[in-house]
């Protein structure tokens, strides 16, 4: 992946996160997203990205947790009211909506 690609992947996933302050739950809010199957494989894989972003924060807001003796699920409210638009996309979209169907052979 360039440089170029690795800054339009960021770009997509802040206009989903800037549309998704509206409503997460839009059905419409991983549509019309340029490039989208070629930088992420479709609408999955930009869920995919956004999830993987929330498991690398809450990762760190573990570890964190765990050095002030803090519980796991303090850390993860604390990240969830920090990141709230991403947290509601996360709950409000289905991945598997997104996906391809699979395809049997025999």
């Amino acid at each position: 992946m360039t440089w170029k690609d690795l800054h339009a992947r960021t770009e997509i996933l802040d206009v989903v996160l800037t549309r998704a302050t509206a409503d997460p739950a839009n059905p419409g809010l991983l549509h019309g997203l340029p490039d989208v199957d070629r930088l992420f494989g479709g609408p999955a894989g930009v869920l995919a990205a956004l999830q993987y972003r929330w498991d690398n924060h809450l990762h760190v807001k573990l570890d964190l947790a765990l050095l002030q003796g803090q519980s796991a699920a303090d850390a993860y409210l604390e990240l969830a009211a920090e990141q709230p638009v991403l947290r509601a996309v996360l709950d409000a979209q289905d991945v598997r909506r997104w996906r391809a169907p699979a395809v049997l052979v025999r």
